[in-house]
Formats: structure tokens, C-alpha cells, sequence
């Protein structure tokens, strides 16, 4: 699930932690990286169950319904078909997806009052009225799932809440929201369809640990490849983050024959812009150009591949 990007976010966020803390080791920061890293499985498994949670209650007002001393044609007629279809069955009855929810201990994070609060607020829209009114469908089962997580996931309580809970939401949100829905899409779900976004060794830990470990042991190195770039500015005056992108970058370019560089230079360009000063992004746009053209006139640049060096 997790892109080179996420990844490349959360190595220099370790980077940063590292060279601000001194007390912090290098295999403490690793491992902070790692957990960091299985919060993003957890926001997905989290936001997945959260939604089988919210389209549940739908058992739980048609019991209130069904209580009532006088109901009304409209109680008596109500169907919790929110809960009971199959796309929603598929993961509520699947024993895998329960056993690793309640393994990772993210049913424990699941807020009652908001489940029914997302329900109630959602039941008032036209769209869950006409699919209460619709003939049975998979095509609407689906199509209503994700106007229910588009609703809440976008409501301003739900992102504090996910704030709160994981430190990791704003840097993951859209890779994980992108995922649920692709997990919805693909409904009804296989029993473990969860295993096709943990996050895998080849990016996580080949490309991530690899290029963390690269810039923090060969910090002076990549300086000194860097520093005849920067022409008249002051090494010591270059933003912490901007100098650590740069870092990682010029570790990138030189030790992932496979990346093409224009995405090396995208990338660090994009995150600088998201996580640095206003001014980041022009910054490391020129240096990384003019470090790019001189290190591929040394040969210090290597790529395999077709089309790989521009």
C-alpha cells in the first residue's frame, strides 16, 4: 500500500527527528520509522472496519424500529440492507479480517458515539433515502459504501479523530483513503484481501531502510558532493529539512540504479514544497538540476533501464 513517497516522507521525518534529538539513536529512530510504518496498515484496517462498523448500525436502528409501541409504515417497512448485502457480509464474516483487527487491537480504537453519529447524519442524505427505496443491487451496494466513506471520511470531526488516534493521518490519508476505496470497488472481498496493502519489503525496507541508512552513515560524503553546488549560499544557513532532502536525494540518484532520476528530483521537489519553507521548493528545484547534470558528467550516476537518465 505504501508508495516511495510515503516512505521517502517518513525517512526524512526520522532524518530530521535524528538531528534534532541527540539523545535519539539511530536504531531507536529506525525502529520509530518501522512503527511508523505498520500505523499506516493500521489506518487502512482501521478506516475498513470502521466502515463495515458504520453501515452495521443499520441492524441497530431497524431493532429500535421494530421496538417501537406504534410504528409508523415507514419503521415497519425498514430494512437494514446497509448491513445485510453481500459486499458488506464479505468482511463482516471474514475470519481472517477479524482475527487481525483484533490482533493489532484496532476494534479497541472504534468510537460508539461516532459510529452512530456517521450513520445518522449520512441516513438524512437523498442518496441513502433513494438506495433504502431502490430495488436490491451489488451495482447500488457499492456505489452507496462509498458515498458513505466519501461523506464521513471528509467531515472535519473524523479527521481530528484520526489526528488524535494516529500520529501518521495526515502524512498517509491519501494513499490509505485511495486504498479503502479500491478495497470497496473490489467487493465482495476475498478472505484476505487486507494482505494486498501491508506494506512490502521491497519498498519499505530495500528502498527505505536502505536510503535511511545511506544518508545518516554517509552524511559527510553526500555533503561534500553537495556543498560545490550551493555557490553562494551557506551551508549552515540551508533549511535543516532542505538539506536533508538534499541528501537524500543525491543518496537516491547513486544507489537505486532503478528510479529514473526525473523522478528522484520530482519527489524532492513535491516534499520540500509540503514540509519546508515557501521558498523549498525553487531551492532544491535548482540545486538538485545543477547536482543532477554535474554528477552525470562525473558518472557518478547509474541508471538500468531505458529512459532512465532523464
Amino acid at each position: 500500500m505504501l508508495s516511495r513517497r510515503n516512505v521517502r516522507v517518513k525517512v526524512m521525518q526520522g532524518l530530521y527527528t535524528l538531528s534534532r534529538d541527540k539523545d535519539l539513536s539511530y536504531a531507536e529512530a529506525v525502529k520509530r520509522y518501522r512503527k511508523s510504518v505498520e500505523a499506516a496498515f493500521d489506518l487502512y484496517l482501521y478506516n475498513v472496519l470502521l466502515l463495515t462498523e458504520i453501515a452495521g448500525y443499520a441492524r441497530t436502528v431497524a431493532s429500535k424500529k421494530a421496538a417501537k409501541l406504534m410504528p409508523t409504515d415507514a419503521d415497519k417497512n425498514f430494512r437494514p440492507k446497509l448491513a445485510d448485502n453481500e459486499a458488506v457480509r464479505s468482511i463482516t464474516k471474514n475470519d481472517s479480517f477479524r482475527r487481525i483487527v483484533k490482533m493489532r487491537h484496532i476494534e479497541n480504537r472504534i468510537d460508539r458515539d461516532q459510529v452512530r453519529r456517521f450513520y445518522t447524519e449520512f441516513a438524512k442524505t437523498d442518496d441513502y433515502k433513494a438506495y433504502l427505496a431502490a430495488p436490491d443491487s451489488h451495482r447500488e451496494d457499492i456505489q452507496i459504501l462509498l458515498k458513505l466513506y466519501r461523506f464521513w471520511v471528509s467531515e472535519e470531526s473524523f479527521n481530528e479523530l484520526m489526528e488524535e488516534q494516529f500520529s501518521v493521518w495526515l502524512d498517509d490519508k491519501s494513499i490509505v483513503v485511495g486504498s479503502v476505496k479500491k478495497t470497496i470497488k473490489a467487493l465482495p472481498a476475498a478472505e484476505e484481501f487486507f494482505e494486498a496493502y501491508r506494506p512490502v519489503k521491497e519498498t519499505v525496507t530495500d528502498f527505505g531502510e536502505v536510503l535511511f541508512h545511506k544518508v545518516h552513515h554517509e552524511s559527510k560524503q553526500l555533503l561534500e558532493i553537495i556543498e560545490p553546488t550551493l555557490k553562494n549560499w551557506d551551508v549552515d544557513r540551508v533549511a535543516v529539512l532542505d538539506m536533508i532532502c538534499l541528501k537524500m536525494a543525491v543518496a537516491e540518484l547513486t544507489s537505486f540504479p532503478t528510479i529514473p532520476t526525473k523522478v528522484t528530483l520530482n519527489e524532492f521537489v513535491d516534499i520540500s514544497k509540503l514540509y519546508s519553507t515557501d521558498k523549498s521548493k525553487d531551492f532544491i528545484n535548482g540545486i538538485l538540476d545543477r547536482l543532477m547534470k554535474e554528477m552525470q558528467k562525473n558518472g557518478k550516476i547509474e541508471k538500468r533501464g531505458r529512459g532512465l537518465i532523464n
